[in-house]
């Protein structure tokens, strides 16, 4: 990498953003999965920030045990503070966290890189939730004289309590609301649910404009689908719709470009071209207030099948976009992002596929 790093340098100049470091990731054995995501949450600046703060906290509390937080902090700590500006790093101790942890990950086999961000997220966020709760056990088992002002949330007559929001939380988490409207008495039912990623289906030559508005799209329940009206006391047929109640402030889109085919028995990888664009306006949001996002990050994978191929990210740091491949890193030109969106044709010789896809909220709700 030597070289290549070196390379890196060279093409960004004096222009090498002050403090930035861009560091490959050495690949253990199909780890690229692995690697592409942890890159694009590496340059998720306010998720990278608030890691490295829990981090530098952490550290100068009690020891507790090792946990995939903790390499993952650790991880993003070497990585900010080393003394070259380029180079590589081998990920060894999060890759081994992350296998003893979760069977899912432990053989040699194509892993999926959004299952891999959907468990991580998570797995944040229950270690965060864990070491909140025993903070409050340990505030609330404490002498009393040291709680001024009274407890801080008294519980009114039981009511329960509010969820706990991490930082993990602030950063990638929205809400849907899921709206059912009885054909019969107009009656609406709502109900609302938290998401760390969007799933879209896909078409042949579509956006995500397209693929959100199909995501909020009517469908109709009935025949078999009927649904329950509560005020009705049956089964009648009802419209169903999704909305976003509220936007997150990073937006992840996860195209589904691995579909089961009955008649084949198996998945196959969908090539379809879906533009992404470098800025996003999300409009189908409960408010009609557009919220507007930025592309920061794109996981693509490579390859013709679901089973076999590589994952590789583009990332946009300091208004460069860089493209990286485990121990290897590049700058790319900001029209080479298009070339990541699919093939017109069935059969192309292209099979490098944007997958997973970030998005940062700009302007006004930016701290909401």
């Amino acid at each position: 990498m030597g070289a290549a790093g070196s390379k890196l340098e060279k093409a960004l100049g004096d222009q090498f953003p002050e403090g930035e470091r861009y560091f490959g990731l050495e690949n253990f054995g199909n780890t690229c999965y692995c690697n592409s995501v942890l890159q694009a949450l590496y340059f998720c600046v306010p998720f990278r920030e608030q890691l490295l703060e829990y981090y530098s906290n952490y550290k100068n509390g009690a020891d507790a045990e090792e946990n995939l937080l903790i390499c993952l902090a650790d991880l993003f700590t070497q990585i900010s503070s080393q003394k070259k500006k380029t180079g590589v790093i081998a990920p060894k101790r999060f890759v081994q966290r992350l296998k003893k942890q979760n069977e899912l990950f432990r053989s040699y086999m194509h892993q999926d890189a959004h299952e891999f961000l959907n468990f991580l997220l998570n797995e944040l966020v229950d270690i965060l939730e864990k070491e909140a709760r025993t903070a409050k056990n340990e505030a609330e088992t404490s002498p009393p004289e040291k709680v001024a002002n009274g407890p801080k949330n008294p519980q009114a007559n039981g009511v329960q309590k509010e969820p706990l929001v991490t930082w993990v939380h602030k950063n990638f988490q929205g809400i849907l609301t899921n709206e059912t409207r009885c054909l019969r008495c107009e009656t609406v039912t709502a109900r609302d649910e938290t998401f760390f990623d969007l799933s879209l289906d896909i078409e042949q030559n579509s956006s995500i404009t397209s693929c959100l508005k199909n995501f909020s799209s009517t469908e109709t329940l009935n025949a078999e689908d009927k649904f329950f009206c509560d005020k009705c006391c049956s089964l009648q047929e009802a419209q169903k719709r999704m909305k976003i109640k509220k936007p997150p402030h990073i937006l992840v889109i996860h195209l589904k470009r691995f579909k089961y085919i009955e008649q084949l028995g198996r998945y196959k990888k969908l090539s379809y071209r879906v533009v992404f664009p470098l800025e996003l306006k999300l409009s189908n949001t409960v408010e009609d207030a557009d919220s507007e996002y930025s592309l920061f990050a794109v996981v693509v994978h490579v390859g013709s099948g679901p089973n076999h191929g590589h994952y590789v990210s583009l990332v946009k740091s300091h208004n460069h976009w860089l493209f990286f491949d485990d121990e290897n890193v590049e700058m790319i030109d900001e029209s080479a992002v298009q070339t990541f969106f699919g093939s017109a044709q069935e059969y192309s010789s292209n099979t490098d596929h944007g997958y997973i896809l970030f998005y940062e909220c700009l302007g006004a709700n930016k701290n909401s």
